[in-house]
C-alpha cells in the first residue's frame, strides 16, 4: 500500500504526525483519589456497580498530541499541517473543519471508511484527568516530494503503526533538510528504544517528562544530568525533560539549561495538553529561527495558559501574547546553566 500522498507543490514549516481524537471531558463529582505513602501511583476511585453522577460533559474536536502541536505552531505563525486519519463520520468531518478553522493544512488527513473517528473519554476530577483511550488501526499518508517540510513533530500513534515508524525514518533520510521533533506517546514508550532506534537516531529535539525518561531508559536514576546524557546516547541532538512544578531541564549536548515553571495566575482547571503546549512551542520557536536557550522561555508560558481552560487547544497563545507574559515574568523566570 502506497503511503505517500499526491498533492501540488507546497512548503510546510511544521508537520505533525500522529493520531487525532475527539475528547469528551466528563467532570466527576462523586469520586476519590487514593495515593501511596509518597503521594505517587494515585488511583481515581468511583463507586462500583452503581450509578455515578457527573457534573458536565464537553466534547472537543481534533485533539491529540500532534493535533495540539500543529494548532500551537499555527497560532505561533508557522504554516502547519498534520498527517493523521479520521473515520468517514460526523466526528471526522468536524475534526477536519476544526483544523481548517485553525489555518492548518488538511491535505494529509486520510478519511478511512473502515473505522470510526477516535473518541476518548476524559474523566476530570479536580485539575487532573484519567483518559479512556482506543486508537483505530488507521492508514496514514506522508507527503510526497512535491511538498517540502522544515520540521516534523511526531507523537502519539496507535500500536498498530509500529511499521509506520520505519517508513517515517526512511522518509526523513530522503529529506536531509527536514528536522524531527519526537515526543513519544504511551505506546511508543512501551515499544522500547530498540524497535524505534531509527526514529531516535533521526531526532533533532526530544521531549518527555521525568517519569517517562526513567521508563524509556529502564532506570530508577533521578540525576537529571545522567538522564539527559543517556537520552542523548539514543540519538537525539537536543533533549528536553519536564518535571511538572519543578520546571524543565534541557541539553544540547554541550550545555545544560534549567528553567522553572511559569507561575499559574490561578489554580489550573485542566492539565490536558500542558506538555504538548510546552514541547510544541519550543519546537515552533526554534523553527522560527530562535536559539534553544531563548525558545525554552516560550514553552512554559503557553502551558500555563492551556491549563486555565478545558481541553488542550483553547488556551494556546500567539507569539505576541506569550511575549507580553514574558515582559511581566517574575524575576526568577529565567534560563540558567547548570
Amino acid at each position: 500500500m502506497n503511503n505517500i500522498a499526491n498533492e501540488n507543490t507546497q512548503h510546510i514549516q511544521f508537520l505533525g504526525i500522529g493520531d487525532m481524537v475527539t475528547d469528551a471531558f466528563i467532570e466527576l463529582k462523586d469520586a476519590e483519589v487514593h495515593c501511596n505513602i509518597n503521594n505517587s501511583s494515585c488511583e481515581l476511585c468511583v463507586k462500583f456497580g452503581q450509578k455515578v453522577p457527573y457534573e458536565s460533559v464537553v466534547e472537543i474536536r481534533a485533539v491529540g498530541n500532534s493535533a495540539n502541536a500543529v494548532c500551537s505552531a499555527s497560532r505561533l505563525g508557522l504554516v502547519s499541517a498534520i498527517v493523521t486519519a479520521v473515520g468517514d463520520d460526523r466526528f471526522g468531518d468536524e475534526a477536519i473543519q476544526t483544523l481548517q478553522n485553525e489555518n492548518i493544512v488538511t491535505d494529509f488527513v486520510y478519511k478511512d471508511i473502515r473505522y470510526p473517528t477516535n473518541y476518548h473519554y476524559v474523566l476530570r476530577y479536580g485539575p487532573e484527568r484519567t483518559i479512556l483511550i482506543k486508537h483505530a488501526p488507521f492508514f496514514y499518508t506522508l507527503p510526497n516530494e512535491n511538498t517540502t517540510v522544515d520540521w516534523v513533530y511526531f507523537s502519539s500513534i496507535g500500536e498498530h503503526a509500529l511499521a509506520f515508524h520505519t517508513e517515517i525514518a526512511n522518509w526523513l533520510k530522503m529529506r536531509p533538510n527536514t528536522k524531527l521533533a519526537f515526543q513519544p506517546g504511551t505506546f511508543q514508550i512501551k515499544a522500547g528504544t530498540e524497535l524505534l532506534k531509527d526514529i531516535y537516531q533521526n531526532t533533532e529535539i526530544f521531549f518527555c517528562n521525568l517519569q517517562e525518561s526513567q521508563t524509556i531508559l529502564k532506570t530508577k536514576e533521578t540525576n537529571i544530568k545522567e538522564l539527559l546524557k543517556d537520552i542523548h546516547n539514543l540519538g537525539p541532538k537536543i533533549v528536553v525533560i519536564t518535571d511538572g512544578p519543578n520546571g524543565l531541564t534541557a541539553s544540547d549536548g554541550s550545555n545544560i539549561y534549567s528553567l522553572p515553571m511559569y507561575p499559574d495566575p490561578k489554580p489550573p482547571i485542566d492539565r490536558t495538553g500542558a506538555g504538548d503546549a510546552t514541547s510544541s512551542t519550543i519546537t515552533a520557536m526554534i523553527a522560527n529561527g530562535m536559539s534553544l536557550k531563548d525558545a525554552l522561555l516560550y514553552g512554559p508560558v503557553n502551558s500555563m495558559s492551556v491549563v486555565q481552560y478545558i481541553g488542550a487547544r483553547e488556551g494556546l497563545l500567539t507569539r505576541e501574547k506569550i511575549e507580553e507574559y514574558l515582559k511581566s515574568a517574575p524575576e526568577n523566570y529565567k534560563v540558567t546553566e547548570i
